[in-house]
């Protein structure tokens, strides 16, 4: 079973940029696909950005061009990078692991003031 911790969130001013960070238990090296999701009060949960053990990445619309997502296998650690953030980028940001099952964070807080 993975265990996942989030890092990373914060305050932010709009255009600001903030750096979370997955924290896993154990080796990422073949995990098939990790990745970000958030949820904005009264909001749906929305999936924002995946990478697979090949290296592939992939991004929701909304912040394509903005955030970018890797991982540091040496540190069982996943990232996401996002730049230019927006008030609508206020969420609860969770990561998942994709493996025979699925594992989540327990979310860490990103609030961006206009």
């Amino acid at each position: 079973q993975v265990q996942l911790v989030e890092s990373g969130g914060g305050l932010v001013q709009a255009g600001g940029s903030l750096r979370l960070s997955c924290a896993a238990s154990e080796s990422i090296f073949s995990i098939p696909a990790m990745a970000w999701y958030r949820q904005a009060p009264g909001k749906q949960h929305e999936w924002v950005a995946i990478i697979t053990s090949g290296g592939s990445t992939n991004y929701a619309n909304s912040v394509k061009g903005r955030f970018t997502i890797s991982r540091d296998t040496a540190k069982n650690t996943m990232y996401l990078q996002m730049n230019n953030l927006k008030p609508e980028d206020t969420a609860v940001y969770y990561c998942n692991a994709h493996t025979t099952a699925d594992y989540w964070g327990q979310g860490t807080q990103v609030t961006v003031s206009s």
